[in-house]
């Protein structure tokens, strides 16, 4: 006998045995046992959740030869017939196939006669949304009014391209994507009936590969069975998927909380030596900071399988830390497809890390600057003040009194001899002391969307409107603190208040926007008033473009 894969072998024949899918059994089962079904049904969800595997369990419990059931016999002549997919009243279509208008009229034709063989002709469309519009409308009127005898099953994994018209004729039902550890479940189930040896190490990285998909998750374990020679290795299945042990990359996360640049980059270059996916290297180390943020935050939260080098990051780590690094990770997993190269694109994302990191770590086993190759920060800090959950924060918000023994504190940063911005004491420039302070990038954007409301001895007043108050947390607040406080030659501190009300707050970025708009303006004024283009318009009927002008950046 030949062999059959395993998503077929084990393909579910019974709702009991579907795998995540509770809320539409139940749904299916209650109608089934009181009778009251609807002619069309619409099974959404993503590739390989059990959307067909439903709907062919369906066609079994409308026509079983022991009755309208729930349960199915699965050993009549039906049952074992819609098994082998040669039922003769249940007619599947594969909508990516067969698009045209004629393929549904020759459904619609046919949807009149009685079924040959059991009480119900079910028509179960597969992708339906590939369809096309004339195909559609030929559908519409039978799906709304179909003969007694007739139920439509319908299938998509994109239930966004079906029109409304569609929608509102069919019973929805949307289908969850699996969770990884209902998927290694499921295989160890299979490879326990199949009597294969396996690591529990190895379906864990198998069902996290699935990506929601049991049938993924089971065409990846045929794989690593052929890949093992008759045994799933949670080494061979790392090396045929292009992985790394999870435990391998916080190396990574040591590195990066030490400051070391040096041993950052040695750690890439091992896990470099893998050859191994380094967007699913991203997904690990973002799954690590997850761990240790939990860890942080909700202590005994973690799993069981979590790794003994977690609590000392969690240690060495601050919170506010923890949260950009993921933010890091996240974005560089996106733009990876962008890189030049997969591994430089891989490695731009550690060395961004690196370079958002604080001035010295909150504490823990972390070394001091002084042991980092790369520290040319100066003197250690204080300890970090506490996270910023609020817009006016503990530590902007002390009283004068305590503004000298800030002063007194070791510097972030080294005061300059001679300050790039020349300090009176007074309310600044707000846009001259960003120019100073050299604030670029998130710093810039930031500092671009505030507006200097007042100063009260050290402490500057920045009103930010509530579209930007994500900006204004650890460790860029400090970044921005240290930049300024070099350029005006003295520490100083910020307290944000944020702009509830949505004002019309006198922002550098909001002076910028009204200058280019006043640019576009007088530009498109200027095209509609130049004479050559007022002779086209008269003689030839022609327009100005919408949209079309752009005023010259200065």
């Amino acid at each position: 006998m030949s062999y059959q894969v395993l998503a077929r072998k084990w393909r579910p024949r019974k709702f009991a045995e579907l795998v995540g899918q509770e809320h539409v059994v139940r749904a299916l089962t209650h109608a089934l046992e009181s009778g009251r079904m609807h002619h069309a049904y619409l099974f959404t969800g993503t590739r390989g959740v059990g959307k067909t595997t439903i709907a062919r369990i369906f066609a079994k419990s409308l026509n079983c030869e022991r009755g309208e059931s729930a349960d199915p016999c699965g050993v009549c002549s039906v049952c074992t017939a819609v098994d082998a997919g040669r039922f003769v009243d249940l007619l599947e279509i594969d909508a990516a196939s067969n698009t045209g208008v004629d393929d549904v009229r020759e459904v619609i034709e046919n949807a009149q006669y009685a079924p040959t063989r059991g009480r119900f002709k079910v028509y179960l469309i597969d992708e339906v949304h590939m369809l096309s519009k004339p195909a559609f409308n030929a559908l519409l009127k039978t799906l709304e009014e179909p003969p007694p005898h007739v139920k439509f099953l319908l299938a998509t994994t994109d239930p966004q391209k079906l029109p409304v018209t569609v929608l509102s004729r069919c019973l929805k039902f949307n289908l969850k994507r699996l969770l990884p550890g209902q998927i290694s479940d499921q295989m160890r189930f299979i490879l326990g009936a199949e009597s294969i040896d396996c690591e529990e190490a190895a379906l864990t990285e198998l069902a996290r590969a699935a990506d929601g998909s049991l049938r993924d998750g089971l065409s990846l374990l045929d794989q690593a069975i052929a890949y093992g020679g008759g045994q799933v290795q949670a080494s061979d299945v790392r090396a045929m998927l292009g992985s790394v042990e999870r435990s391998q990359v916080v190396g990574v996360l040591e590195a990066i909380a030490a400051g070391d640049g040096v041993a950052l980059l040695r750690e890439a270059d091992r896990i470099a030596s893998f050859s191994p996916d380094f967007g699913g290297v991203l997904d690990d180390l973002a799954g690590l900071l997850h761990q240790v943020q939990l860890r942080q935050l909700v202590p005994g939260h973690g799993g069981e399988d979590e790794l003994p080098a977690l609590a000392a990051l969690a240690e060495g780590l601050s919170p506010e830390d923890v949260q950009l690094y993921y933010q890091i990770v996240i974005q560089g997993r996106r733009e990876l497809t962008m890189a030049p190269d997969v591994r430089a694109g891989f490695e731009m994302t550690l060395l961004r890390m690196l370079a958002f990191r604080p001035d010295a770590p909150a504490s823990g086993s972390a070394p001091p600057p002084a042991a980092r190759p790369s520290a040319t920060r100066g003197p250690a800090p204080a300890p970090a003040p506490p996270p910023r959950a609020t817009v006016n924060t503990p530590r902007a918000a002390a009283p004068e009194a305590s503004l000298p023994a800030v002063a007194a504190a070791p510097s972030r940063s080294p005061m300059p001899a001679t300050p790039a911005f020349a300090d009176d004491g007074a309310l600044p420039d707000w846009g001259r002391l960003i120019e100073a302070a050299g604030l670029r990038g998130p710093l810039g954007q930031l500092a671009q969307n505030c507006a200097l409301r007042e100063r009260e001895g050290n402490v500057l007043v920045l009103v930010l409107q509530s579209a930007h108050m994500h900006l204004a947390v650890e460790p860029m607040i400090s970044q921005m603190e240290d930049r300024i406080g070099v350029a005006m030659g003295r520490p100083v501190r910020l307290r944000f208040v944020e702009d509830r009300l949505g004002g019309s707050a006198d922002t550098p970025a909001a002076r910028a926007a009204l200058q280019r708009d006043n640019a576009q303006r007088s530009a498109e004024a200027s095209i509609e008033a130049d004479p050559l283009v007022q002779a086209l318009k008269r003689d030839f009927g022609a327009r100005v473009v919408p949209q079309s002008i752009r005023a010259i950046e200065p």
